[in-house]
């Protein structure tokens, strides 16, 4: 195992620049995933840690090594694709050995590895398969434990799970997380899903147009977002921003107050869907739009004042669309951003 120091990294296609001076350090063991939306980045980085993207300044070392002008077969790492990339003609132990076969490992010692990671991800019975008799998920598997025999310093997974259903791609969530807990290696995960980054992730990077917009855990990016992008992007459904002003250390919605920071401005006044909380008397008044009930919770999606909100309930309501409810955010849970800027105040 190692640990990824990335720093001052650039790239560009012809006068595009599409990276713009990224520094991250990715600790020994550590699950590091990158997300943010389509053409942010993400996926070009892990390339450029791969040695699949040349880079145009800037320095990649994994481990004590600076790897930019080393080719991927000698940086020590193994990637995992959302295609699963298998060869079809193959048995799954055939596939799961190739990389091994073609470094001239010894038979027995591709054998051990082989059974070895097949027991790791219950593969055992589906060795001698080609992988058109496989499942989706069985497949991706494969696709892991091609990676786990080569006993890597550092995982590099791209958007593993996309082409996976949605009940597949939790099982699966769980499955990467069983597997790095016990194996500890260095992983970086990237993925456009914010979900599969909460729940896989020991720190997120957050990234858009080709920049760091903040680094943290799961839950420090959710309860202290840097700025509106992080805050609408982590967490599903997403931070609601209501419009408001900033006066005298009070920030005004409609005709309520709520404390906020010092200054005067036009601010947005950020509360999550489940920190509404339903008025017994005052508040603010929304229109319900629609209900979704999940049988956990009951998602109601409202308007105030031209803007779309969501309300999420752990207790049973009967709402009906075209009614007028009163709900308060919760003072405990507020986020205050700048209107023009987005950064948190």
């Amino acid at each position: 195992m190692a640990n990824v120091r990335v720093k001052e990294l650039h790239k560009s296609y012809g006068a595009l620049e599409v990276i713009h001076g990224l520094n991250i350090d990715i600790m020994d063991g550590e699950f590091v995933a990158l997300v943010g939306p389509s053409g942010c980045g993400k996926s070009t980085l892990l390339r450029m840690i791969a040695g699949l993207e040349p880079i145009d300044s800037g320095t990649i070392a994994i481990g004590e090594r600076v790897v930019n002008n080393l080719p991927p077969s000698e940086r020590d790492i193994a990637m995992v694709f959302q295609t699963y990339a298998l060869y079809p003609h193959k048995t799954v132990a055939e596939n799961m050995g190739f990389a091994l076969k073609v470094a001239k490992t010894s038979r027995a010692e591709i054998d051990r590895r082989v059974k070895e990671a097949a027991d790791i991800l219950s593969l055992t019975e589906y060795l001698d398969r080609k992988p058109r008799h496989l499942s989706g998920g069985q497949r991706q598997r494969v696709a892991m434990g091609r990676a786990i025999v080569r006993d890597p310093q550092v995982f590099l997974f791209d958007e593993p799970l996309s082409n996976l259903d949605a009940k597949l791609r939790i099982q699966m969530r769980t499955e990467i997380k069983e597997l790095h807990q016990r194996l500890k290696t260095t992983t970086v995960f990237v993925t456009h899903d914010q979900i599969e980054a909460m729940t896989l992730a020991d720190r997120i990077v957050v990234m858009q147009d080709g920049i760091i917009e903040q680094i943290g855990t799961p839950l420090e990016l959710y309860d202290n977002p840097a700025n509106e992008f992080v805050a609408t992007f982590i967490g599903a459904p997403s931070m609601n921003l209501l419009s408001g002003n900033l006066s005298d250390g009070m920030v005004k919605i409609g005709d309520q107050f709520f404390a906020g920071p010092s200054g005067s401005c036009k601010v947005k006044l950020g509360v999550r869907p489940e920190h509404l909380i339903l008025a017994k008397e005052g508040g603010l008044p929304m229109q319900v739009k629609v209900v979704e009930p999940t049988g956990a919770e009951t998602m109601v999606f409202l308007r105030y004042e031209g803007q779309d909100v969501t309300a999420v309930f752990r207790e049973r309501h009967t709402f009906e669309s075209g009614q007028t409810i009163h709900l308060i955010p919760d003072q405990d849970h507020l986020h205050v951003f700048d209107y023009k800027s987005g950064a948190q105040l």
